[in-house]
């Protein structure tokens, strides 16, 4: 008792900045609303499953937090004068989670096995489909790997370093003889301890983790780890969540509903924000018999106040945005704020044109996420209101997000977690919907223009691509654009050195807490 007592004393007598001083040890918990689908990166995935696998696993380049690429287990690449070769140099030293060390014919095997996955589905962004082709991945030594394009693309980069499609370096122990998936075998600060399905994935700090030299910053650069653990603890519900931050059974709340800001502030809890790149729509089947009818599709976009849904969700916090070119985005100008305007007598003379006559339009959602059920709700009432006959479709998540894949809905209320580049927003949206159930748009103009769009390195002509894709989309309305969600987190009161990003997605390393 006395030897507690002492500590006790001369950790009040320290001053604030020695408490604040990075230290090692202890854990850190994160609140995921619901449980990851895999932990084999880019395949069967959502952006909860995504958040986990990057802090297990490393690409040759990622995201830096100004949503530029840096570095990551490549300390240095060249392109050729022609643009269609990429050589990729690895830092020294790096070692997987199971001791052996890190080598180009590791980073090979890894994009040979998801090129030939039937579920990877980010090939279209690097077979041609798009624009982007790679020819040929080739390893000249052990720390050297090259790309060979088609032809040159201002977006390789960018894709090779995007969150959603899991290009990381895993070590064939991975899998089994037969190529089936076993256990996550990274490079990163973290290494798999437990999955407890439907509860907690928990990770153990990788004391054989060797940093890069470029500064930390986001996804790039040094990842400096003083957390002995991390827990992604999955809480489905809100206010549990906000509770455990008050009691300490939670660190980190990474997706704060916008309404609850001003609550969570009055209780002492320590919230920051950044703008957010998550954005919200609505997804509508161009196939269905009543929505192949494009008077119909701009009905709903006339009978819906984009302004109320947007301070529905965030109180001041949310403006609406319906274009897949955010406004904090270099291609960004008034051009892509243009959208057919909230006119409910618009809407019903386009009804009656179409000769609508009551057939039921069904809005698929979900729960896990309030911001899909509340913007299903609001929109329900808003068709109703000019003569839609509404009904709602309530799924459990892991449903809905199949039925996207598989494009069998109506319509969707739906979330698409951050892109960090117009393309690639527009990538989720277009593609031929004979190959790919998932495509919300498959004009043939919009799929040579997302092609364009992919290969050129003129930023001012891809600029022009997007507004004529934009435009292209107000006139056609495949999908409705919502709002992008701010990117709001909450903190244990003992947190320190964690810092946001556009992103929104929790990044555990060089952050502690105090005593």
């Amino acid at each position: 008792m006395r030897t507690l007592a002492a500590a006790a004393i001369l950790l009040a007598a320290l001053p604030a900045a020695a408490q604040d001083a990075p230290r090692k040890g202890g854990t850190f918990t994160i609140a995921i609303n619901a449980d990851i689908r895999s932990l084999e990166p880019g395949i069967n995935r959502d952006g909860n499953t995504d958040t986990v696998v990057h802090t297990i696993f490393e690409g040759l380049v990622a995201y830096k937090a100004d949503l530029t690429v840096g570095p990551a287990l490549a300390e240095s690449w060249t392109a050729s004068e022609d643009g269609r070769t990429w050589t990729f140099r690895l830092r020294e030293g790096v070692r997987f989670h199971n001791g052996q060390p890190l080598t180009a014919a590791a980073l090979k095997w890894a994009w040979d096995r998801q090129w030939a996955a039937e579920r990877w589905g980010c090939k279209r962004f690097f077979d041609g489909t798009t624009g982007l082709k790679v020819e040929a991945v080739e390893v000249p030594d052990d720390r050297t790997v090259v790309y060979r394009l088609a032809q040159p693309s201002g977006l390789f980069l960018k894709q090779l370093a995007n969150v959603q499609c899991g290009i990381v370096a895993v070590h064939p122990d991975s899998a089994d003889a037969e190529g089936k998936w076993k256990e996550p075998i990274g490079t990163g600060p973290l290494k798999l301890g437990e999955w407890r399905r439907g509860e907690y994935v928990s990770l153990d700090r990788f004391d054989g983790y060797k940093a890069s030299a470029a500064p930390a910053s986001a996804y790039s650069g040094a990842r400096i780890m003083h957390f002995d653990r991390v827990v992604f603890r999955v809480v489905p519900d809100s206010s549990s969540a906000e509770a455990g931050l008050a009691t300490g059974a939670i660190d980190l709340l990474p997706e704060v509903e916008a309404h609850r800001v001003a609550a969570l502030k009055q209780r002492g809890v320590n919230v920051m924000s950044s703008p957010g790149l998550s954005w919200a729509v609505l997804l509508m089947q161009i196939r269905d018999p009543l929505l192949s009818d494009v008077r119909i599709r701009r009905a709903i976009a006339h009978a819906l106040d984009l302004e109320q849904i947007a301070d529905a969700r965030g109180e001041g916090l949310v403006k609406p945005h319906p274009s897949p070119v955010d406004a904090g985005s270099a291609y960004f100008d008034d051009r892509f704020r243009a959208w057919p305007a909230y006119d409910p007598a618009k809407a019903k003379a386009l009804l009656k044109e179409a000769g609508y006559k009551g057939q039921p339009l069904k809005i698929q959602t979900n729960k896990r996420s309030s911001a899909n059920y509340d913007n299903a709700v609001v929109t329900q009432a808003m068709l109703a209101a000019v003569g839609f006959k509404v009904e709602l479709e309530v799924l459990d998540w892991a449903t809905q997000l199949n039925n996207y894949n598989q494009g069998t809905f109506q319509v969707q209320s739906f979330g698409y977690s951050a892109r960090f580049d117009p393309g690639l927003r527009f990538a989720s949206l277009i593609a031929d919907k004979d190959k790919s159930k998932w495509a919300q748009w498959d004009d043939p103009k919009a799929i040579t223009l997302l092609q364009e769009s992919t290969r050129t390195t003129d930023e001012a002509r891809r600029k022009a691509i997007f507004a004529e894709l934009h435009a292209m989309l107000a006139d056609q309305v495949p999908t409705i654009g919502l709002y992008y969600d701010p990117g709001v987190e909450a903190l244990g009161a003992k947190v320190r050195g964690y810092a946001t990003w556009p992103a929104s997605r929790p990044i555990p390393w060089g952050v502690w807490k105090v005593q």
